[in-house]
């Protein structure tokens, strides 16, 4: 137990020792020097883990065991659940300490069709609240109710007794500012589709000697958001921005001490499958602009396929911005008879990146056939949407639809 409290703790240092870097800004004469250069894309509420288990173990949740809220994390987990039917509905504040009417909710219900094949379906929306438009002399041009929703289906298959894999096709819509003109132009809601291909692995050993029953070793890979670029406007040569298309793996270890004390470690890396933004400086001599990065040109030249490609190569700070681009996430889940659950977690992005930094705590309580999961975010460093904030996920999910079995499905054993 005290050789992995300390690996838990080493990864925590670790991952904040990667962000202690100075600030600075770019140079030419020195591209290496870390500076401030943060990715952006459109529809960034597809990257919010809307789970307040995950939400209690840093955000963490591609190789965890699986749970209702599989579809935002990694698919291919849902065949390896043990309900063969579930729904979870979470609620998110956002910006609560500015604003009321700022929340992300999301819906997800899944089905195992056999032991080898499941389907899924969830439904995610995001409110801005009521937002008042103003001209460049803060003149009101009128008021609106931004809104961003995403729907998506999976279906996920075991390829082994150990090994599945998903597919989930996904279609997002974002109305950000609909009829309103930007610079002389129009705008519409965006409009994208795309899709995840997802990989888990889940390897089960029993122990024979006293004190330490079982374990599994949980590995995971998502590729989210594959899509075409968004646009919100009807101009043929308009800006189009990137999807959030996102790479995360990770490994998670589990311990069953006896019938009723379970631990899970685990640590996860995720990075943006986006090209790393150009840096533009005026070139005096040739009176035109200069870019740096990315062979010379801008971001927004490249498709989505080659920027996949792109985003691991060509940044202006070379390869060590490249590193800076990846977040870490390690979380602790401690559960007592699978009705009582307790989870802490850490989640690290670069100060040159976004300087998301935050400890993470949650505690899940399981009762027949629902269970509801709460979790609370404390920032190390800048303020985050979700400081001082409680989020909610309540979950019903069944083991069988035989009435019998489902009245003893909540019955403590003894």
């Amino acid at each position: 137990m005290k050789k992995h409290l300390l690996l838990f703790s080493f990864l925590f240092f670790l991952m904040c020792s990667l962000s202690a870097q100075q600030a600075g800004e770019f140079d030419p004469e020195n591209p290496t020097k870390p500076f401030y250069n943060t990715i952006t894309t459109a529809a960034p509420f597809l990257m919010i883990a809307p789970d307040s288990r995950a939400g209690g173990m840093g955000d963490m949740g591609v190789a965890t065991s699986a749970d209702n809220y599989s579809q935002h994390h990694n698919p291919a987990k849902y065949v390896f659940n043990e309900d063969i039917f579930g729904i979870g509905i979470a609620y998110s504040p956002w910006l609560s300490k500015l604003v009321n009417d700022v929340h992300l909710a999301y819906l997800s219900t899944f089905w195992k069709a056999s032991e080898n094949d499941a389907i899924a379906f969830s439904l995610r929306y995001f409110s801005l609240g009521n937002i008042i438009f103003t001209d460049i002399e803060g003149i009101q041009t009128g008021e609106g109710n931004p809104n961003e929703f995403s729907l998506d289906f999976t279906y996920s298959r075991k390829l082994s007794n150990i090994v599945s894999m998903a597919v989930t096709p996904r279609f997002i819509y974002s109305n950000l500012a609909t009829g309103t003109e930007l610079q002389g132009v129009m705008t519409r809601p965006g409009l994208a589709g795309a899709v995840d291909i997802s990989l888990f692995i889940n390897k089960e050993f029993a122990h024979g000697r006293e004190g330490f029953k079982s374990s599994e070793l949980m590995f995971g890979f998502n590729i989210s958001n594959i899509g075409n670029k968004m646009s919100y406007s009807n101009e043929a040569n308009g800006r189009r921005d990137f999807l959030p298309t996102n790479m995360r793996l990770g490994l998670t270890y589990s311990m069953m001490f006896d019938d009723y004390n379970k631990l899970a470690i685990g640590v996860e890396a995720g990075k943006l499958l986006v090209p790393t933004p150009s840096i533009r400086r005026m070139d005096t001599v040739n009176n035109d602009w200069m870019y740096y990065g990315n062979g010379g040109r801008p971001q927004s030249d490249f498709n989505p396929i080659v920027g996949i490609g792109r985003s691991f190569y060509g940044a202006p700070g070379g390869v060590g911005e490249k590193f800076r681009e990846v977040v870490w996430s390690t979380g602790i889940e401690y559960s007592y008879r699978d009705l009582l659950f307790v989870r802490t977690g850490v989640f690290v992005e670069n100060a040159f990146k976004g300087n998301r930094q935050f400890v993470t705590v949650g505690v899940g309580i399981k009762y027949n056939i629902f269970a509801i999961d709460v979790c609370y975010l404390f920032p190390f460093t800048q303020t985050h949407p979700l400081e001082n904030t409680l989020r909610f996920s309540l979950t019903f999910m069944l083991k069988s639809f035989n009435r019998e079995q489902v009245k003893d499905q909540g019955k403590i054993k003894n």
